[in-house]
């Protein structure tokens, strides 16, 4: 059985729809599971599907607007650098109507219905691939796992929509009297989920270099040292998940394909820039090309 794995990431994600893409365009895999968090979850679907072209072009032009029904920053260009800073008057609006975050997601909830279709899930319901999104449940503390084999169209599509929403800068979803929130606060890699629904191959897309090549640049004000402490956060859980995950797959049997960035892609994940999510989609591919011809040259040997 062989799963694909796409770690959280949120801009970045168009690294693993390149390296996706040369997986199953090119070497043709047939994935019996594709588990996803968060950004990842966005991509699952489609690549299931394998209607890779349809997802790049999503990826390839995001924007903004296309996320945020109420963003919580503004994106400002210092010394050719990309950097944020609160918008004092979307967060102040939030606060005022009672919101628990700074900033909303609503438009990507609408993104995700527009992008994929009711047919299109029921093709995929009854498909025998599975696919699975990662959420976190605050208010039991648990990370949960959605199948879309459970569901049906619209609560789908909100497990998706409630996978990617990286709280406080995106909404916070009450289902069933719990909070949900990113599932990448608890799962970045759910390569230990994989291999525990049945998984002996998984090639995993981790959207952080193997080895820290990254000294953050000072903190310029309240909001950029917010999102410098979460990407610490997350990048803690990430590696944890991925020495989980190869203790489990020892465990089992079971071998893992990682497929690291090869270089640091971006400093702020939420920032949705066209041109180079377009640049990354093309490098994942480039790299998954790269990387797929070693593992075949170890193999002969």
């Amino acid at each position: 059985m062989r799963a694909l794995v796409i770690s959280g990431g949120g801009s970045k994600g168009a690294f693993a729809g390149g390296v996706a893409q040369y997986l199953i365009q090119y070497r043709k895999y047939d994935y019996d599971l594709i588990i996803g968090t968060s950004t990842g979850s966005l991509m699952a679907s489609h690549l299931a599907l394998k209607k890779v072209e349809k997802i790049k072009e999503v990826y390839t032009s995001v924007s903004q607007d296309d996320i945020f029904s109420s963003c919580p920053f503004l994106i400002k260009k210092k010394k050719g650098m990309e950097t944020i800073k609160i918008n004092h008057v979307n967060v102040l609006r939030n606060i005022l109507n009672g919101r628990k975050t700074f900033g909303e997601s609503y438009n990507l909830k609408r993104l995700i219905k527009s992008v994929f279709t009711e047919k299109e899930f029921e093709t995929l319901k009854e498909s025998n691939i599975d696919v699975v999104v990662t959420v976190s449940n605050l208010s039991m503390n648990e990370v949960e796992y959605k199948s879309v084999k459970e569901f049906d169209y619209d609560e789908f599509c909100e497990w998706i929509w409630i996978s990617c929403n990286y709280t406080p800068f995106m909404s916070l979803i009450k289902k069933n009297g719990c909070e949900y929130a990113d599932g990448g606060l608890g799962s970045m890699v759910p390569v230990e989920e994989a291999i525990k629904r049945g998984a002996t191959t998984v090639d995993a897309i981790i959207l952080q270099t193997e080895l820290t090549q990254l000294n953050r640049m000072p903190s310029l004000n309240a909001f950029s040292l917010l999102t410098n402490m979460f990407a610490f956060m997350l990048d803690r859980i990430m590696r944890q998940n991925i020495k989980i995950g190869k203790y489990v797959a020892t465990n089992n049997d079971a071998i893992i394909n990682f497929y690291y960035t090869p270089t640091v892609l971006t400093t702020n994940s939420l920032i949705f820039n066209k041109e180079k999510m377009t640049s990354w989609w093309q490098s994942g591919f480039d790299f998954a090309k790269y990387k797929s011809e070693e593992l075949s040259q170890l193999e002969e040997r």
